[in-house]
């Protein structure tokens, strides 16, 4: 798998990771740390430009998604142009490579969205005699589904945000995503594909965060909906918190990516470099930590990042240093123990466990702040960005802490319905007077007393 590969013509560093210990690093340092990734979201001259871009779209619709192609996609579109037509998506063709692993990602995200499901049924309970009370679940009644597409393509965003909203019976789902850059407005054809297989019909090419005004607003072409979500630059997000104040729901904040990587001397260090590499690779602002309390691993998994890395693509290496450098780095702890404190400190979007089998399920229990999980060093996270079915929209920037992935629930709604009889209502009434009355609102009370009287 790692074949050897000639020299670069230019020096590669001999250092990749910064090196931390947890117990001599500062208070200060260690919030440092753990503190990442949200300042560019609210950058007040980014504020201000999603704010005027917003109003534009609220005045000029469909105009201003043009003109907002126009000026940062460099892709010149007619209002009749926006939506991705029946025939497009019909005739859409990829690799049959590709094509077989959507069809099998979509068979393992239905599998796990499917059975996650069926646990969030309607359910009831008798709190008390005569009085019943429980929940009613439903889909939300339309959703829009942001796709990024400029730096790359994520046709496995489609993927993970479609098949849950799909699962959940959702009625309406609109899609956006950005052209290809470019162009001349075309779509990526997988995205395309994607949208066939799980018949979602309506699609737009539109610009990130003027399509998430136009989902939260509607436009003269493009519906709007209830509720939007999906990750994207810090434009994207700015306009999905900023359009929360318009009315629109939107799920937590999707900050760059970032990862832990958790191991002992028993780890693969040619694994480790591979999987630290895996996320570290997305960009400049992305943080990647290697937890461990074993030196020796650090310093063979910096000897393998030297080498993994001079292999890759320089915009792709720029973007492992930073990751590994500046942004993260190695951690070095007392225990496992010590590996969860940090890492639950940090709340990972991506956290992996490389450890012996025999401290594996006292670790795990320690676990309870991260994304996902994923177990050995036969899950990567790369198969599970990808395929495994489980969620790979996660939450960043330490939202781990009370926020879950994008799956079914994040499609569904619940309504709390309760039923009293009479005596129920009449072992209850003398609390709820007193609540009434202390709070001061008679009318809550009268209620109760009203019928007593009758």
């Amino acid at each position: 798998m790692f074949r050897k590969k000639a020299p670069s013509p230019t020096p590669v560093s001999s250092v990749v990771l910064r090196r931390l210990e947890w117990s001599a690093m500062s208070e200060s340092a260690r919030a440092e740390l753990c503190n990442r990734g949200m300042s560019d979201i609210f950058d007040p001259t980014l504020v201000a430009s999603i704010g005027a871009l917003i109003e534009d779209v609220r005045i000029n619709g469909d105009r201003a998604i043009c003109k907002a192609l126009a000026a940062h996609d460099r892709i010149k579109l007619n209002p009749a142009d926006l939506k991705v037509s029946d025939q497009d998506i019909a005739e859409a063709t990829i690799s049959p490579e590709l094509e077989s692993a959507i069809d099998a990602a979509i068979n393992n995200l239905t599998k796990f969205n499917t059975e996650l499901r069926t646990r969030l049924n309607d359910w009831s309970v008798e709190i008390a005699p005569g009085l019943t009370a429980g929940e009613k679940v439903t889909p939300i009644s339309s959703v829009g589904l942001f796709v990024p597409s400029g730096k790359a393509s994520y046709p496995s965003v489609a993927l993970q945000l479609g098949v849950p909203a799909v699962v959940a019976g959702v009625k309406e789902i609109v899609l956006i995503v950005p052209p290809i850059p470019g162009g001349n407005g075309e779509v990526d054809p997988a995205v395309l594909v994607i949208c066939r297989k799980l018949g979602i019909k309506n699609v737009f090419r539109v610009n990130g965060p003027a399509g998430i005004a136009a989902l939260g607003f509607g436009t003269e072409t493009i519906p709007r909906v209830h509720k939007v979500m999906g990750p994207g630059s810090p434009a994207v997000t700015c306009a999905q918190v900023l359009m929360q104040g318009k009315g629109l729901a939107t799920m937590m904040l999707l900050g760059p990516t970032e990862s832990i990587v958790i191991a002992d001397s028993s780890a693969d260090p040619k694994r480790i470099a591979a999987d630290l590499l895996i996320e570290a690779e997305h960009g400049t602002d992305s943080s990647v930590l290697l937890v461990s309390d074993s030196e020796s691993l650090i310093e063979s998994v910096e000897h393998e990042l030297v080498i993994q890395i001079s292999r890759l693509p320089e915009i792709r290496a720029a973007a492992a240093r930073a990751s590994l450098g500046v942004n993260g780095g190695a951690v070095l702890v007392s225990s496992m123990m010590e590996a969860a404190e940090v890492s639950n400190r940090y709340a990972p979007e991506h956290l992996q466990i490389a450890v012996n089998t025999q401290v594996r399920k006292e670790l795990l229990d320690a676990l309870i702040n991260a994304g996902e999980i994923l177990v050995g060093q036969d899950t990567p996270f790369s198969a599970a960005n990808f395929l495994i079915g489980c969620p790979a929209s996660l939450p960043t920037s330490g939202f781990a802490h009370v926020s879950s992935g994008i799956n079914v629930d994040a499609f569904l709604k619940r309504t709390a319905i309760a039923e009293a009889n009479a005596p129920a209502l009449s072992a209850m009434a003398d609390h709820v007077i007193a609540f009434a009355d202390h709070e001061g609102f008679p009318a809550h009370g009268n209620a109760i007393r009203e019928r007593r009287q009758s």
